[in-house]
């Protein structure tokens, strides 16, 4: 599974980093998470309002910080 998170580097995209590794290790799964900082590949996922996530190259939440319960609903 690959996971990233878009976002310039701002609070909110450094808590929903936190959030998917908190996630993660509740589900007891391993994941490759990445970030995404460069604007322009940001925009290649159709995302205009950051953070975003997206789980294996799908957009699955973007403009908020979803809790680490929500993410795990996403993964799942």
């Amino acid at each position: 599974m690959e996971i990233k998170v878009l976002g310039p580097g701002c609070a909110n995209c450094v808590r929903l980093e936190k959030n998917v590794e908190e996630a993660l290790k509740n589900l007891g799964m391993k994941a490759t998470v990445s970030k995404v900082t460069d604007p322009m590949d940001i925009i290649s996922f159709g995302v205009m309002s950051t953070p975003g996530l997206v789980v294996d190259n799908k957009v699955v939440s973007y403009g908020r910080v979803l809790t680490p319960a929500e993410i795990e609903e996403k993964i799942n």
